[in-house]
C-alpha cells in the first residue's frame, strides 16, 4: 500500500509541471507510509502573445482573480504595464488553486520584472538582467553572393543591429543604399554582452573601431571621448566622421532611379519638368532618417508629394522626404541626425514605392550629392589631447592591421558563369 501511495505521489508531482522544470519534491516520513507533498504547481516559459495585455496574460494562465488585481496594482508602481510587449518571454510560477507564486516579464535586453510572492502579500521590482562584456572582432567581405552589407554580416555570424551600427558609423562618408560594390571588405571590434550565468548572447555594445575598404580607399573609425565631451568617431587623422549630412536618408540597399534635374521626363504626367531631388526605390515601411539636426516645419500630406516631412537644419539648409507610407514626427519636433522620421511609401503622385529626397540652400533646391560633398566636417580631437588620441587609437586597432582583412574572391566573368 505504501508503495502505492508512493507511486501515485510521483505522478501527481510531475503531471503538474510545464516547460521542462522539474516539481518540488515530494517528502516522505515515517518509512514511507505518510507521504507529504508540497502543492501541485505549474511553470510556463512563453512569450507574450500577440494584442495581450498584463491583465490578459495573467488571466489566460489561470491566475485566481484576487490575485491578477494584486500583480497589476504592485507591478504597475514600478513599471508602465501599458508597455507590455508581443513576443518578449516570461516565466509564470502558479498553485494548482491559481495562486500566482512569480513572474518574471523581460521588459527588454536590459531589464526584467519580478513578481514575488512572500508570505502572503505579493511585491514586484525591475531589476537590471546580469550580463558580462567582452571584446570581439568581425570580418566581412561585399561579393556577388553577399552584395549588401546586411547579408555580409549575417555571413559573417553577426545580426541587424551591427550592420547598422556600423552603416551609422560611416554614414557620412559611405551611401550605404547606392555605393558597396564586389571587393568591398570590413573588418571591427566591437563590445559584446552576455547573459549570466549562461553566457547567452544578449546583444552589442559600442563598436570601439572599425576599418571600410570601399571602392579602393580604406576609411578608418575610432570611438573616443575627448576630454569634457561624449564618445564621437573620429578617423585616424583625428577627423570627426560625424558630417553634418548623412549621404543618405536610408539605410537598407534601395537603388536610386532618378538623380536631380531641372528637366525630367515626368512617368505619369508624361511632360518635361524639374525633378528637385534624388529617388531611391525602396520597399513599403522602409525606415526614413533625418539626415542632420533640425525641427519639423511640416508633417502631413502635401498634395502630388503625398505624406510629407519638411526639416530645417542650421546653415540656411533645409531638407524634404517625399511620398512617405507614415510620419513618425510632428510639426515643430526637434530632431537628430538618424531619428527616423517616416516610412518609405508610394503617397501622392509615384508610380510605386520610393522616396523622393530634397534639400534646399539658402530657399533653393540644390542637388543633394553635391550638397554633400560641400558639408565641412564637425570639430576634430583638440591638439592638445592628440598624443592620448594616438595611444588609445593603437590599442584600439591592435589585430585590426590591413593585412587582416578578408580576402575576396575576384569577380566571376562571362566565362565563369556558363553552365557546366
Amino acid at each position: 500500500m505504501g508503495r502505492r501511495l508512493l507511486i501515485l505521489a510521483l505522478l501527481a508531482s510531475g503531471c503538474g509541471a510545464r516547460g521542462g522544470d522539474a516539481p518540488p519534491p515530494f517528502r516522505a516520513s515515517g518509512g514511507g507510509h505518510d507521504i507529504v507533498l508540497a502543492a501541485g504547481w505549474h511553470v510556463v516559459a512563453a512569450r507574450v502573445s500577440r494584442g495581450a495585455t498584463f491583465a490578459s496574460l495573467l488571466r489566460e494562465n489561470g491566475i485566481a482573480a484576487v490575485d491578477i488585481a494584486g500583480a497589476i496594482a504592485r507591478a504597475s508602481r514600478v513599471f508602465d504595464l501599458r508597455r507590455v510587449r508581443a513576443a518578449q518571454p516570461y516565466r509564470l510560477t502558479t498553485a494548482i488553486d491559481g495562486a500566482l507564486r512569480s513572474l518574471d516579464y523581460e521588459i527588454d535586453n536590459d531589464r526584467v520584472l519580478h513578481i514575488r510572492r512572500v508570505g502572503t502579500e505579493l511585491t514586484a521590482d525591475v531589476a537590471p538582467i546580469p550580463k558580462s562584456r567582452r571584446d570581439a572582432i568581425v570580418r566581412g567581405a561585399i561579393d556577388h553572393d553577399s552584395p549588401s552589407l546586411f547579408e555580409a554580416m549575417e555571413r559573417a555570424g553577426e545580426t541587424t543591429d551591427l550592420s547598422i551600427a556600423l552603416a551609422q558609423i560611416f554614414g557620412g562618408e559611405i551611401d550605404f543604399s547606392t555605393e558597396l560594390q564586389p571587393g568591398d571588405r570590413f573588418q571591427l571590434r566591437v563590445e559584446k554582452d552576455y547573459r549570466d550565468p549562461e553566457k547567452t548572447f544578449a546583444g552589442y555594445g559600442p563598436i570601439l573601431a572599425a576599418e571600410f575598404e570601399n571602392a579602393g580607399r580604406r576609411i578608418r573609425a575610432f570611438r573616443y571621448a575627448p576630454e569634457g565631451g561624449p564618445a564621437a568617431y573620429y578617423d585616424e587623422h583625428g577627423v570627426s566622421l560625424r558630417r553634418f549630412f548623412l549621404k543618405s536618408p536610408l539605410k537598407f540597399e534601395p537603388v536610386v532611379t532618378s538623380s536631380f534635374s531641372r528637366s525630367r521626363f515626368h512617368p505619369i504626367l508624361r511632360e518635361y519638368r524639374a525633378h528637385l531631388g534624388v529617388d531611391y526605390r525602396a520597399p513599403i515601411g522602409a525606415p526614413v532618417v533625418a539626415v542632420a539636426d533640425g525641427v519639423v516645419v511640416q508633417a502631413g500630406s502635401s498634395g502630388d508629394a503625398g505624406r510629407l516631412v519638411h526639416l530645417r537644419h542650421a546653415n540656411g539648409y533645409e531638407t524634404e522626404y517625399l511620398h512617405l507610407s507614415a510620419i513618425a514626427v510632428h510639426t515643430g519636433e526637434h530632431v537628430r541626425q538618424g531619428d527616423l522620421i517616416g516610412r518609405v511609401g508610394a503617397s501622392g503622385l509615384a508610380t510605386g514605392p520610393h522616396l523622393d529626397y530634397r534639400v534646399k540652400h539658402a530657399g533653393a533646391f540644390v542637388d543633394p550629392v553635391a550638397a554633400h560633398r560641400a558639408m565641412p566636417p564637425a570639430e576634430p580631437v583638440p591638439a592638445a589631447e592628440m598624443k592620448a588620441f594616438r595611444e588609445a587609437e593603437a590599442a584600439a586597432f591592435d589585430g585590426l592591421g590591413h593585412e587582416n582583412l578578408p580576402k575576396v574572391a575576384p569577380a566571376r566573368t562571362a566565362v565563369d558563369q556558363r553552365p557546366q
